[in-house]
């Protein structure tokens, strides 16, 4: 078993590479060990594209040529999800395998979507396929939460975010921009948008603050912007409408898409909007949310207990008044230090 979780320690490293790359898939890592020694290793580089278990196929043959089949026969093949039984985008990785014959194949967990939950395993013994799974189950369910949430919860993974000051305040008094953290704490910030599938913000901090909410301290993708406006107060001229990413509008107004930027109109707006929200995003693929504020946005989703993870900044200044910041009711679950500032990260069920 120290061996298998060796291995399959290395998939979950291999499959962290994915992130901000594949979903709505999960993250996966696979890797092919023959006589004691891993011969091909690859993850799911983007979605769309083809799956771990089909890349480390595919190096296999292209290296081992007339050698290729005889040795899949008898290596073992380690996976950090169960290899998918359907058609989506890609053929069924469980056929691949079992029409290889594949001598074994470990698994760290079951895929918890539907159409595969059990039925990839399936595939494989019935096709011969020794199957040894729950290798370090625990760390791969972690590893692909965001998955989880979205695919068994029907919303996408929430991540609430905020800086405050060392006396808990978030905003001047007067509600005015001012900046808390330091460089290090924004850089951060930029490398966690490029890891999600869209980031969110209420009309006031559009309006005070008009960011951009785009990637630039980082290498990656744009996240999709997601706006709370109610009554379309935010101006045309706003960042958020600069097109440089996709921008979602929950607004009570109108529904419309014009090139990149979408309108969706709420019917009784005010009734369970984080709920309504976090489902609509659902329907639009999107699995994973940073809520980045301000205040009133942040204590929607913490009133409505629509949250899974929290990372807060706390600078060493104080301002002695101001606009106070969210209180959370969970524990701590570590702490580091970016630069000038202490960064707090809380999970509200906390199953690590």
């Amino acid at each position: 078993m120290q061996e298998h979780e060796r291995y399959m320690r290395r998939c979950l490293e291999l499959a962290q590479l994915g992130i901000g790359s594949v979903s709505p898939n999960p993250m996966v890592g696979a890797l092919l060990v023959s006589q004691g020694r891993i011969i091909a290793e690859n993850y799911h580089r983007r979605f769309g594209g083809a799956h771990a278990e089909a890349l480390v196929i595919e190096e296999v043959l292209s290296h081992y040529g007339d050698q290729a089949t005889e040795l899949l026969h008898q290596a073992t093949m380690y996976v950090s999800l169960e290899p998918c039984a359907h058609h989506g985008k890609t053929p069924p990785c469980a056929r691949l395998l079992a029409e290889y014959r594949v001598g074994r194949v470990v698994i760290a967990c079951r895929d918890p979507f539907e159409k595969v939950n059990g039925a990839g395993i399936r595939i494989l013994k019935d096709a011969g396929v020794d199957v040894v799974e729950g290798v370090l189950a625990e760390e791969a369910l972690w590893l692909n939460r965001r998955f989880t949430t979205r695919v068994v919860q029907q919303r996408p993974y929430i991540i609430l975010k905020w800086a405050q000051t060392a006396d808990g305040y978030m905003a001047p008094p007067d509600g005015t921009q001012r900046w808390i953290t330091g460089p290090g704490a924004k850089q951060l910030v930029h490398r966690w948008r490029s890891e999600e599938d869209a980031i969110l913000v209420g009309a006031k901090t559009a309006l005070v603050d008009n960011p951009q909410l785009t990637v630039r301290e980082w290498q990656g993708k744009n996240p999709r912007r997601v706006l709370i406006d109610k009554h379309l107060a935010v101006p045309e001229d706003a960042k958020v409408f600069d097109g440089r990413a996709e921008t979602i509008v929950f607004n009570a107004v109108k529904s419309d898409w014009a090139a990149n930027i979408k309108h969706i109109e709420l019917e009784d707006f005010d009734w369970y909007l984080p709920q309504k929200i976090a489902y609509q995003l659902y329907l639009m693929d999107v699995q994973s949310l940073i809520v980045e504020g301000g205040r009133k946005t942040l204590d929607l989703f913490i009133q409505a207990g629509l949250w899974d993870e929290a990372r807060v900044f706390t600078s060493r200044t104080a301002w002695g008044s101001g606009i106070a910041a969210p209180v959370l009711h969970a524990a701590g679950a570590g702490h580091q230090v970016i630069g000038p500032d202490k960064l707090d990260v809380y999970y509200r069920n906390l199953h690590r």
